[in-house]
């Protein structure tokens, strides 16, 4: 069974740091790209940062410089630093990828709440 479970989020003040974890199960992790997006309140989702299978990275204007996406296939698990939290960033944030195999995976979602 394919599987994204995404853990980390909490609550936290503006100019505070949060790693968010997503870790894969069910599918041959290394061989996809992986993305975070996030849903604000009242908002629709967004992309937030990819890591592609090799390792390149793009990120949303909004978080760059701030927020840093990493893997490591050995464990099959996508990290999300965030630093330098803004209210603005308060959302639930998904991890997804997508293959022909498996159409569009997403993990269940973790919050992030930054207080001002």
């Amino acid at each position: 069974q394919v599987q994204l479970v995404e853990s980390g989020g909490g609550v936290v003040q503006a100019g505070g740091s949060l790693r968010l974890s997503c870790a894969g199960a069910g599918f041959r992790f290394s061989l996809y790209n992986m993305a975070w997006y996030r849903e604000p309140p009242g908002i629709q989702r967004e992309f937030v940062a990819r890591i592609s299978s090799g390792g390149g990275e793009d990120y949303a204007d909004s978080v760059k410089g701030r927020f840093t996406i990493s893997r490591d296939n050995a464990k099959n698990t996508v990290y999300l630093q965030m630093n330098n939290l803004k209210p603005e960033d308060t959302a639930v944030y998904y991890c997804t990828f997508s293959s022909i195999n498996f159409g569009v995976t997403w993990g269940q979602g973790t919050q992030v709440t930054v207080s001002s």
